[in-house]
């Protein structure tokens, strides 16, 4: 445990957190953060609160930097002792890191026994894609980020925008899992296109939109709804795939065309295929299969 600088007081604290951490920080030892700076305070009972330029702690594979942290323990606990059920506080842009996810905010509340650190006040993020020739940096905004130590998932809540090139996404919530590149975005979510070439912006709504940002592949459902310049096409669940400017549409689909009055219809076992960059809309008699399983977190 390092969590003051190496001094008599640091090693004797040490010591006793091989002694005294029992059964349950052995359980959590995943989550035990360690924090370096030039500490205050009660070091024993706590809370302990570090300064430094930055202060510095890292907590399974998340980094974090601060000007200030304050570490607490449990209520008539010490320290060492409540190793794994310690929460802690980070203040004065808030940075994080893990992996290819960069993170800030003014503030940060990390709690052991959860193992999740929110980030609030402006909570900003951007990740890199694994192809960086190929794909475009994700940015992710919203009131708050969840980030699991556990898994390397975060979950933002409130006004969430999530932004890559030329589309970007808003609803009430995000999860974005880093390994699959997937995002799940729920709470009256919309998928805005913007404009490009002879290609007319694009807005995808539903209930739930997913998207796979390395692919640039998105699967929406429940009550969905495609506007294209004057073409809607609406039905229960889409796919759209970005790369090659096509959309299928499944589940009593139906689209019109408000400048022409023309409406197509699906058969009962087809699907629509609109191209969007010919604003053109044709069916599918035998049919579309949305690959879903592409679209599932870990455990879904």
């Amino acid at each position: 445990m390092s969590l003051i600088p190496s001094t008599k007081k640091a090693i004797a604290l040490g010591l006793l957190a091989v002694a005294g951490t029992g059964v349950l920080a052995q359980a959590n030892a995943n989550r035990i953060i360690n924090i370096q700076g030039s500490p205050r305070g009660d070091l024993r009972n706590g809370p302990i609160v570090f300064s430094g330029n930055p202060v510095q702690a890292k907590v399974s594979t998340l980094s974090i930097t601060a000007r200030e942290a304050r570490l607490a323990a449990p209520q008539g606990q010490t320290i060492v002792g409540s190793q794994g059920r310690r929460n802690s506080r980070f203040a004065g842009d808030v940075r994080v890191q893990r992996g290819r996810l960069s993170a800030q905010g003014s503030e940060l509340v990390y709690n052991e026994g959860t193992g999740e650190g929110v980030l609030r006040g402006n909570a900003r993020a951007s990740f890199v894609p694994e192809d960086r020739n190929r794909g475009e940096i994700v940015q992710i905004k919203g009131q708050s980020m969840s980030l699991d130590v556990d898994k390397n998932i975060s979950t933002s809540k409130g006004s969430v925008v999530l932004r890559q090139g030329n589309q970007s996404a808003a609803a009430a919530q995000l999860v974005f899992d880093e390994d699959r590149e997937l995002g799940v975005l729920t709470g009256s979510p919309r998928l805005r296109q913007d404009a490009r070439g002879n290609q007319k912006e694009l807005l995808i709504t539903g209930g739930q939109v997913r998207a796979l940002t390395g692919s640039k592949t998105v699967y929406v459902k429940d009550n969905v709804k495609l506007v294209q310049g004057s073409i809607t096409t609406t039905g229960n669940a889409l796919f759209y795939d970005d790369n090659k400017n096509v959309a299928y549409v499944v589940g009593n689909a139906v689209s019109r065309d408000s400048k022409s009055g023309s409406t197509v219809r699906a058969p009962s076992s087809g699907a629509l295929e609109q191209r969007t960059d010919l604003a053109r809309v044709r069916t599918l008699n035998s049919g579309y299969n949305i690959p879903t399983s592409q679209f599932k977190l870990r455990g879904e």
